[in-house]
């Protein structure tokens, strides 16, 4: 869902939020409390920043930065090994009826607008 520029400035917005945390810990003192909050919060955000992902993509979509198909899944060829299935389902954010594709030797999936 989050385009690589914003996860990327949702890690390093964590990431001060953590180093600012450590600096209020280390004071001690009244300090400490809130710096602890805000090492928890950093980490989180961080954590966030690094495992979001588009929903319906696949690792190479990914990886590449392809942009996202109809209904956010596969936009490019895809490729034999992928076979489809009776499993369709609705995106209730796009309101498009997506299908679902399986590598019958791995089980990775992948998904496609069907129309």
């Amino acid at each position: 869902m989050l385009n690589q520029s914003i996860r990327t400035l949702a890690f390093g917005f964590g990431a001060l939020l953590f180093l600012g945390g450590v600096a209020d810990a280390s004071l001690g003192g009244p300090e400490a409390a809130s710096g602890v909050i805000a090492i928890a919060f950093g980490s989180a955000v961080m954590v966030v920043g690094v495992l979001q992902r588009s929903r319906y993509r696949s690792n190479e979509a990914e990886r590449s930065d392809a942009a996202p198909g109809p209904g956010g899944g596969e936009s490019d060829p895809m490729e034999p090994r992928f076979v489809p299935t009776n499993e369709v389902f609705g995106d209730p954010t796009s309101r498009r009826v997506m299908r679902v594709f399986v590598d019958p030797r791995t089980g990775e999936r992948r998904y496609r607008a069907e129309r």
